[in-house]
């Protein structure tokens, strides 16, 4: 078997298998040697921003020489990127013998009767696999679906727990109210075992507070006063944080995000209390932080092309105090392209989009997904809550085509999902002419 077969049996997954148990997953795991058992584990839950939070944990583990594991999801453009060694998404000759390595277990639990593990946990298991090869010292790992059932909360003993902000999203598997899903997320909370959490959200914290004093473990609530926002720009952040040894600090982030900056003060709180014991430098901090590029994150894809995963409405508005912020005092107004699946609050996200971003025009387009929404649905969202243009093409390629050749001097923005993010990457990258 080569690179392509292995990934491409991987891809067919979903097909013909589902989500299991917990202890499913440690069987699994115990199968394939315990790999990771004996490394230092951050779990990392929320509904958004926790891919942030563990890429700005590796750069100040990194900082210090740590070597570090990654298992993040989803990908934007190759399976490889979800399981990172020292930031490095593993090669195709790694991919492909961890996979082999991994398919002799499920080969052998099919023979016993064991059911073959989902994508999610056969990539989790090849993470796993792959970092305890590499000998790293600390694992991060990023729950895919909620925490409490999530295959990573088969680890049952990290060393730092960390839950970002909480908001709407995948109410049909996790609950329909905020907490419900607190619930869900704080499922990763483990007895003794330290707590940094996003207190931001009230209701979610008060689930989150009481889960952390069951468990007994000791918890950081982090606010919105513990950082101020210095200078906000399209290429940069500066910000610095509030009642810390290091408050007269400026920290740069290359991003122009605003929530970000909560991401990485979480981060923050987490380097300091893994690296507690230890002489840091914080100039290497510093410099690890205004290095950190996380895809899909306001991310500026091309020149006047910007991309944001937001897929979730609290995500959206997160996005869209950004782009208000970016585009103040400017006269001509953004361009929006935007694509969904179908299992998303969409028109919720729509409908506050709309109604708080002043756009020039919206155009909705379709992804490349089993779950994806018909561009004439999206379409038709956007005529109720709007009164500027609404474009409808059914190619992202002719979506781009489009934003270009109406958004003058304007700025051209996709948002909805990173699917979307990672079309939007990978039709850049492939030769098409930029904005």
């Amino acid at each position: 078997m080569n690179y392509d077969e292995a990934a491409a049996y991987i891809e067919e997954l979903p097909k013909f298998t589902k989500k299991h148990t917990l202890d499913h997953t440690r069987e699994f795991l115990r199968r394939l040697g315990h790999p990771g058992e004996d490394r230092k584990i951050v779990h990392v839950a929320g509904t958004n921003g926790k891919g942030s939070v563990c890429a700005y944990i590796q750069a100040l583990l990194m900082a210090e020489g740590k070597r570090t594991g990654f298992f993040t999801s989803p990908h934007l453009i190759s399976i490889n990127e979800r399981i990172r060694i020292d930031n490095i998404p593993v090669d195709d000759e790694t991919f492909l013998d961890i996979f082999c390595q991994v398919m002799e277990v499920v080969e052998e639990m099919g023979r016993d009767g064991i059911s073959h593990p989902s994508y999610f946990e056969f990539l989790y298991g090849m993470g796993m696999k792959a970092f305890a090869a590499a000998d790293v010292e600390y694992i991060i790992l990023e729950t895919g679906l909620g925490g409490r059932l999530d295959a990573t909360n088969s680890a049952e003993h990290p060393c730092l727990t960390v839950i970002t902000s909480i908001s709407l999203d995948h109410t049909d598997i996790l609950g329909d109210t905020i907490e419900k899903i607190a619930a869900e997320k704080a499922g990763i909370i483990k007895t003794g075992v330290p707590l940094i959490f996003d207190g931001n959200c009230r209701p979610a914290a008060e689930v989150i507070r009481r889960k952390a004093e069951e468990m007994h473990a000791p918890c950081r609530e982090i606010s919105k006063n513990a950082y101020e926002i210095l200078e906000v720009g399209r290429k940069s952040i500066a910000f610095c944080r509030v009642n810390a040894y290091d408050k007269d600090v400026t920290w740069q982030m290359p991003v122009c995000g605003v929530y970000q900056v909560m991401n990485a003060v979480l981060a923050l709180e987490a380097a300091d209390y893994l690296l507690a014991d230890e002489h840091v430098h914080e100039d290497r901090w510093q410099e690890a932080l205004a290095a950190v590029k996380w895809q899909g994150r306001m991310e500026e894809a091309a020149p006047h092309v910007t991309i944001d995963g937001a897929h979730n409405p609290g995500a959206v508005e997160a996005f869209t105090e950004t782009v208000r912020i970016l585009e103040e005092g400017k006269a001509a107004r953004p361009v929006i392209i935007f694509s969904t699946v179908a299992d998303k609050s969409y028109e919720q996200m729509i409908s506050y989009l709309c109604g708080n971003l002043e756009a020039s025009a919206y155009i909705v387009t379709e992804i490349d997904d089993r779950r994806k929404l018909p561009a004439r649905e999206l379409g038709q969202v956007f005529e109720r809550y709007t009164d500027k243009r609404v474009i409808v093409k059914n190619e992202l390629g002719d979506a781009l085509d489009t934003a270009r050749d109406i958004r003058g001097d304007g700025e051209i923005y996709c948002l909805g999902s990173l699917y979307l993010a990672g079309m939007v990457k990978k039709l850049l990258a492939g030769g098409e002419e930029h904005a």
